[in-house]
């Protein structure tokens, strides 16, 4: 199920959202301006929101099927962890209704997915679930970080 989320929110409903909002209702704005919003909505709302919940309400999952650390002691830092993915899925979510939050979320999210992708490409021994979470990881940073790109290069 896992798997079928990252899939789901990284690729499928992001790209699908694009192609729907372009072709479907003929919005004739830049692809690229397309892709910022439907992905910060997907991969940087969607599925950090889903995420921070489920690392605030279940730490224990992140902590031993993720990362593969046992015990009590770290389930308080991703519980804090999770509050603060929650927080940036947030912005995230709210991008498709404002315009104006796309580019923040997509920095913010881009960010962190670059960041988190390089931390488990760096681990050795990745098991399928982690190597899910990085694959994801690195497709959102790649996505958003070519749309913060391609708007830093508008403004110019």
């Amino acid at each position: 199920m896992y798997i079928a989320s990252v899939l789901l929110l990284t690729l499928i409903l992001p790209l699908g959202s694009v192609a729907v909002d372009r072709e479907v209702l003929g919005n004739a704005l830049p692809v690229m301006l397309l892709v910022g919003k439907w992905f910060a909505f997907w991969a940087g709302g969607v599925r950090l929101f889903v995420a921070g919940l489920r690392q605030s309400v279940e730490p224990r999952f992140t902590a031993e099927a993720i990362f593969g650390i046992a015990g009590e002691a770290p389930l308080p830092i991703v519980r804090e962890l999770g509050m603060a993915v929650v927080a940036m899925g947030t912005i995230g979510i709210l991008a498709v209704l404002l315009p104006d939050f796309v580019l923040p979320a997509a920095i913010a999210s881009g960010l962190y997915s670059l960041l988190a992708g390089i931390g488990h490409v760096r681990h050795g021994g990745r098991n399928a679930l982690r190597t899910a979470a990085m694959a994801g990881d690195l497709i959102v940073a790649a996505a958003l970080l070519s749309y913060v790109g391609w708007a830093a290069a508008s403004y110019l």
